[in-house]
């Protein structure tokens, strides 16, 4: 890439050590690109497309605010005893991807669905998986791609 592209970074806490882990491999992923970033908390991974969709709106009301090139939404959904892991997992990847094909974002998408903690630290940990890397790199490689289309505003 040949601009520095701006990222968003957007957490869910519900799981603090788990996001932190994500969080790390998603930044070092960045850094390697020469990316700059912001990261945002929020509580749980049913927010991480509002607080991407405020980021998209800030912009109607502050036009002095540097726009984000992307967007790497982070975080972890342990199966519990009730239906609402199968509302949350559906429901968060339903408004990213949304919010992806609506405004032509590039989104990364690293919400971790597992059955359990071990599951999740598993993908989340940058010497195994490291989801969050990956989705920094989905991410950086969607902005090259709208670039490739002329779809990024630079």
């Amino acid at each position: 890439m040949t601009d520095t592209p701006h990222i968003m970074v957007v957490d869910a806490r519900v799981h603090e050590d788990i996001a932190d882990e994500l969080v790390r491999g998603a930044v070092a992923e960045l850094d390697r690109a020469g990316a700059t970033h912001i990261r945002y908390g929020v509580p749980g991974c049913l927010e991480l497309p509002a607080a991407i969709m405020y980021a998209i709106r800030s912009m109607d009301f502050f036009t002095a605010r540097k726009r984000f090139d992307g967007y790497v939404a982070l975080g972890c959904v342990i199966r519990g005893e009730t239906t609402r892991y199968e509302t949350i997992c559906a429901e968060s990847a339903r408004g990213l991807q949304d919010l992806a094909l609506r405004y032509s974002l590039a989104v990364g998408n690293g919400i971790l669905t597992v059955e359990n903690r071990e599951q999740a630290w598993a993908r989340a940990n940058v010497g195994s998986v490291n989801m969050g890397g990956r989705a920094a790199r989905a991410c950086l490689d969607m902005i090259d791609l709208k670039r490739k289309f002329r779809l990024y505003p630079r």
